[in-house]
């Protein structure tokens, strides 16, 4: 059985928006293959997506995986069986992170290794939600393991500058991955874009260009209302959301568009805004 690519996210600070451009490439590239594709949050001390959508009691989350993970018996199978499958995307696995905070610090990279090679024997492709800090096992192990590694920062000095520079920093003594073994999608907001472009990160950072993800007022209403999903699949800006992104990726790791998706009103609006028809 082929081995399917696994895609890591991290940010270089905290709550900009890197969970959410995460699990929307998740959804645009379940949507667009038609095949299965696992979004793993190994979010370690944060993880929020299972209120995102709506699910009070994950029966699959990372702490309820750790008996397994920790004895290495974690098949494909159980993992791609526990997921959580969003009703209209049965072909999007979802595993909630961990929710025992104070057991962090207690998982292994061994343990985080076997999750990854479950991952990849279970799903086509797979997106790992990582934390911006470098001092667990998740993070390191997933940005290892990775065949890309996508970083969100957004336009503000101290983001992309202050916070990048020491994440490389680490990332390049400790762990030998530079900039450019990275892509970037730049997080945008209508309230405060900082006084730098995209160029400007671009040049700074040396990472490769991906894509944008804007954030709204309505993207942040349904976040509170544990609505995300109803974002990403009716709203006019979800719909649009980490398009492009999704689009390299699938291009990069060999995914095609599904038989029939060009067919969908959906797509067929999503082209005429991409080509500036109304």
């Amino acid at each position: 059985m082929n081995r399917g690519a696994l895609v890591t996210f991290t940010g270089t600070t905290p709550n900009i928006g890197t969970t959410v451009s995460a699990f929307a490439a998740a959804c645009r590239i379940a949507e667009y293959s038609g095949q299965p594709v696992g979004y793993l949050c190994l979010n370690l001390k944060s993880a929020k997506l299972h209120r995102y959508v709506r699910v009070e009691r994950p029966e699959l989350s990372l702490d309820r995986m750790r008996p397994e993970l920790k004895a290495g018996t974690l098949s494909p199978e159980r993992l791609k069986a526990a997921a959580f499958r969003p009703a209209g995307m049965t072909n999007l696995f979802i595993c909630f992170g961990n929710l025992l905070r104070d057991q962090a610090e207690f998982y292994e990279p061994e343990e985080i290794g076997h999750l990854l090679d479950a991952a990849r024997e279970a799903f086509r492709l797979t997106i790992a939600d990582v934390s911006a800090y470098w001092d667990n096992a998740a993070t390191i192990a997933a940005m290892l393991a990775a065949d890309s590694r996508v970083v969100i920062t957004t336009t503000a000095l101290s983001h992309f500058q202050e916070d990048g520079q020491r994440w490389f920093g680490l990332a390049r003594t400790l762990f030998g991955i530079d900039p450019g073994d990275c892509d970037v999608v730049i997080i945008s907001t209508p309230w405060r874009n900082g006084g730098f472009s995209v160029k400007d990160v671009h040049r700074e950072t040396g990472l490769r260009p991906l894509g944008k993800m804007q954030i709204t007022e309505s993207l942040l209403a349904a976040l509170d209302n544990g609505a995300l999903l109803d974002w990403l699949r009716a709203d006019d800006t979800g719909r649009k959301a980490m398009d492009e992104p999704a689009r390299q990726l699938m291009n990069r790791h060999g995914l095609r568009f599904g038989r029939g998706i060009t067919q969908q009103p959906w797509y067929r609006r999503l082209l005429a805004h991409r080509n500036g028809v109304s």
